[in-house]
């Protein structure tokens, strides 16, 4: 601290020669008023700048409240350093709502010019959830994130970036906010990736449910989807929710898998990869089973979806849920094979959901399995030289 004591009446000034004192023309500095303090010396007042003093303790005060804190009521945290994929929500322009979920909303959007899918996950309103809530749904999201945005094929979704929130996140939009933005409480986040405007797998079999597809077709969108799987087990990562809503079409109708909510990066010890995780009808048996499992859970689920892509169809409808684990997990229960289904893709379906994990082939074994088919004659469930009606040899589902 710091003082000057310029009109000084006469013979007031201190000398020169005190300890801790400068004397610059008629003006006294004192330097180390701590060390005068030691020594039982006192400040005078009036060499004191009362200004000075005012305007470091509100500059101290100020970075004081500034600083970022968490809060025990919104589960907010002090934001941490940057990471590689962090991205200004400001920078994306919200457009129409491609779904809605449990947790939030799909948006299509732009970002840098680029069209993209806005995943928008809001865990209740502020002020409505624990920190502890809180912490575990961004601590999921963070593994989502930790696992895509390395990943790196064509069959895979490209990851652009994401944005754990704060309580500047508010994102331009064209459908929410009356001043141009979409709030979101301050525990939201958002992922970024790649928009593909073919949809999901799932709607377009719907959509090809009476004329089903051509075997041609059936191989190549399972080629894709078996590809993407094989990329994913190479970079020891188990999806854990392979299904055919997971899966979207560009342009071209190359499939590519998305939705890395659940997906992990594979467990060396299988018993520390447990619990349900996944969809009813396209879980493994070992884990409806509450068995420790690995990667071979989604070998499959690509055996049903492979059916799915088939058929056209959904398995187990006539079944509920209980009745569908214990049939599949006890009985082995399967998806009913078509009989015009080729032999070689139908030993394909029964290898992938073979009841023995150990007995299963890796993805890059189904990748090499399907490429071998011949699909130049056609065949399946569209006969030769016939309209596409739908199958004549697979009748109603009729349960097992």
């Amino acid at each position: 601290m710091e003082g000057t004591l310029e009109n000084a009446p006469s013979g007031e000034t201190e000398k020169p020669e005190m300890k801790g004192s400068k004397v610059e023309g008629n003006a006294v500095k004192v330097e180390n008023s701590a060390a005068l303090n030691k020594k039982n010396s006192m400040v005078r007042a009036d060499l004191v700048n009362l200004a000075e003093v005012d305007a470091a303790l509100e500059r101290h005060l100020s970075k004081a409240y500034s600083r970022p804190a968490a809060s025990a009521e919104t589960g907010s945290e002090p934001p941490g350093p940057i990471e590689e994929w962090e991205i200004n929500p400001r920078e994306i322009n919200l457009k129409s709502i491609i779904a809605r979920g449990t947790f939030g909303t799909v948006h299509k959007g732009v970002y840098k010019g680029q069209d993209v899918a806005v995943k928008l996950l809001e865990w209740g309103e502020e002020n409505t959830m624990k920190k502890s809530e809180v912490q575990y749904y961004r601590n999921q999201f963070r593994q989502e994130v930790a696992v895509w945005h390395k990943l790196d094929h064509p069959n895979v979704t490209k990851f652009i970036g994401a944005s754990m929130g704060n309580s500047n996140l508010r994102i331009p939009s064209a459908v929410d906010g009356d001043d141009g933005f979409h709030h979101v409480p301050n525990n939201a986040c958002c992922v970024v990736v790649e928009y593909l405007a073919g949809g999901t797998l799932k709607d377009y079999l719907i959509r090809n449910r009476r004329k089903k597809l051509s075997y041609k077709v059936v191989v190549e969108l399972a080629l894709d989807v078996a590809r993407g799987l094989a990329y994913l087990h190479s970079q020891k990562i188990a999806h854990r929710d392979v299904k055919t809503e997971n899966m979207l079409l560009d342009k071209t109708r190359r499939v590519k898998i998305a939705d890395f909510g659940v997906a992990r990066v594979e467990a060396s010890n299988p018993k520390d990869m447990t619990g349900d995780t996944g969809t009813p009808g396209y879980m493994a048996p070992e884990i409806l089973d509450g068995k420790p499992y690995n990667k071979k859970c989604d070998v499959y689920s690509f055996g049903i979806c492979l059916w799915e892509v088939y058929c056209c169809d959904m398995p187990y409808l006539t079944l509920s849920f209980a009745d569908m684990t214990s049939a599949v997990v006890h009985q082995n229960l399967r998806p009913e094979m078509p009989k015009c289904c080729p032999n070689a893709l139908a030993d394909v379906m029964r290898k992938c959901w073979d009841a023995n994990p150990e007995k299963r082939p890796q993805m890059s074994d189904v990748v090499r399995m399907l490429e071998a088919l011949d699909t130049s004659k056609g065949g399946g469930m569209i006969p030769d030289g016939a309209q596409p009606r739908g199958c004549f040899c697979f009748g109603k589902y009729r349960g097992p």
